[in-house]
């Protein structure tokens, strides 16, 4: 064997060294990718947080249902929900408030229902009837229910208040 065939298996040998070095290599990379996959797919499992699946109308709907069945901790939470995208839901807080007792609640929720939606009626006519209940500003109440009267002439539940607000104030109190 010659000095150049020694070349030639020499050579061939140090070819056939760096294919498998980089053979090696790819097959490395493919099982360092792969671990990663692996461990990544079996991580702990993420939480992911959507979007209330209700609108407002619905959170409103489904508090209404709550009152009904006299559960008004889950009514309040319902409004309290739809309150942060509909004002209207200020009205049913004030009234949650009112059926538990809470005068002091229902009286800041009418009031903000008032500012954010000045055409509701409803709420109006319900804060004078607050302060009826509380026999306090028999004054603010009549103007109060005027109010209502103003944009709902019609109502019979809003004269009735207009009533009986005046007799409280007919009577001295």
């Amino acid at each position: 064997m010659g000095k150049s065939e020694l070349l030639d298996v020499v050579y061939k040998k140090v070819t056939n060294w760096e294919l498998r070095v980089t053979s090696f290599k790819k097959i490395y990379l493919i099982l360092v990718a792969c671990c990663l996959l692996f461990v990544t797919s079996c991580s702990f499992p993420r939480i992911v947080i959507l979007d209330d699946p209700l609108t407002p109308e619905e959170h409103i709907n489904l508090g209404i249902a709550y009152e009904k069945k006299g559960e008004i901790d889950n009514a309040v939470e319902e409004f309290k929900k739809a309150s942060k995208n509909l004002p209207l839901a200020y009205l049913y807080l004030g009234n949650a408030y009112m059926q538990k007792g809470d005068l002091g609640e229902a009286e800041s929720y009418y009031k903000k229902a008032i500012k954010k939606r000045p055409d509701l009626a409803d709420a109006y006519n319900n804060l004078a009837w607050l302060y009826h209940t509380k026999k306090e500003n028999p004054e603010e109440a009549e103007n109060l229910v005027l109010k209502a009267l103003e944009l709902n002439p019609s109502n019979e539940n809003y004269k009735d208040t207009l009533n009986k607000i005046r007799e409280l104030k007919g009577s001295g109190i």
